[in-house]
């Protein structure tokens, strides 16, 4: 019975402390970021998030419109192209927003990279990426089906890769894995606005933040700096009882 206690004491010991960590990672996550420069990705070390600017953009739109706002809509209202004079109504009025990355998939990457060559500027906008992984078709099993997507789509892919070489677009080769989970694991994080030419998507948006599913224009208005636009979301509510 004493070991029993003492093993409850412990297992109590170690729930509080795990407990009081998570809250002080809560508390102290945004100002440490604003503090040191954090990278937006491993893979865009040159590239920070800026957490100082998304507070300021929501101090703004909180002060206009006084009012309590769900988390989805903080994370969307800080990042709009001019809080200031936006006009926000829900389900009525027009966003322009300027999201922080675009991911796409192969299948409309094509037209996609080739909407944005017709742009002229050097380099994306924002940080941006391929994944090839739509042109794969199950059919015999793994690694027969991937051989074959790789001879069947050659051109598509060398077509992808060095215009992502060429624009500063990652490129993630076939059998690298799904554009919605390498999203989740690699490039979101909590307050992100991304949008994606998959409807998948939103799966990224589960560290707490915003990730939704767009069309190739969309992605391509956004890799070329123009704002990106959204109507306004309307919010409802849910009472649940037992």
């Amino acid at each position: 019975m004493a070991y029993s206690a003492r093993l409850s004491l412990s297992l109590q010991m170690q729930f509080a402390f795990a407990t009081r960590l998570q809250a002080r990672m809560l508390q102290t996550t945004t100002n440490a970021c604003q503090r040191a420069k954090v990278a937006i990705s491993r893979f865009d070390e040159d590239k920070f998030i800026n957490y100082d600017v998304m507070d300021s953009k929501l101090k703004i739109v909180k002060d206009r419109l006084r009012r309590p706002l769900t988390l989805s809509e903080k994370i969307v209202y800080s990042h709009l192209e001019d809080p200031e004079t936006q006009d926000i109504e829900r389900g009525e009025s027009y966003l322009k927003l300027r999201p922080d990355r675009v991911a796409m998939q192969d299948a409309t990457a094509q037209m996609a990279m080739l909407q944005f060559m017709s742009s002229g500027l050097p380099q994306t906008a924002v940080p941006s990426t391929i994944h090839c992984d739509h042109l794969i078709e199950a059919q015999l099993g793994g690694d027969k089906d991937l051989a074959r997507a790789k001879d069947l789509n050659k051109e598509v892919y060398n077509f992808l890769s060095t215009a992502g070489s060429k624009y500063g677009v990652g490129f993630w080769k076939p059998g690298s894995g799904i554009i919605h989970q390498i999203i989740l694991e690699n490039y979101a994080f909590p307050g992100v606005l991304l949008i994606g030419t998959d409807s998948h998507t939103p799966n990224g948006g589960g560290l707490g933040g915003v990730c939704i599913g767009v069309g190739g224009a969309d992605a391509v208005d956004v890799m070329a700096n123009i704002p990106w636009e959204l109507k306004c979301p309307k919010v409802s509510r849910r009472n649940f009882s037992l």
